[in-house]
């Protein structure tokens, strides 16, 4: 066994490209991964934050609505069947309501 880490030493250099290595893996993790992820957190929070009365939104959940009211945490959207009370973050913001649906059925 001594004998194994004698010939690890004197190979020598080893720590150092380890640490390059590992900071590489690192970079590459933080520009494929960590990055766009934050982007897409951000795009979302502004959309969240714009959505003001009488716009048309997608829920999470699908469902279809027109905004009604809004709070800072939560959003009153109205649908064909009624009205209902959603926290901000159940909003979709990669959907969009197609407003001739909801306007042909009131």
């Amino acid at each position: 066994m001594n004998s194994h880490l004698l010939l690890q030493a004197a190979a020598g250099g080893g720590g150092m490209s380890t640490l390059i290595m590992l900071a590489g893996m690192f970079g590459i993790m933080y520009l494929f991964m960590i990055r766009p992820q934050m982007k897409r957190q951000k795009e979302a929070k502004a959309f969240r934050d714009a959505v003001k009365k009488g716009d048309q939104v997608v829920t999470i959940g699908g469902v279809h609505g027109k905004v009604v009211s809004v709070s800072e945490k939560t959003v009153v959207l109205e649908f064909e069947s009624g009205k209902a009370r959603v926290d901000k973050s159940a909003l979709s913001p990669n959907g969009t309501a197609e407003g001739q649906e909801l306007e042909a059925k009131a």
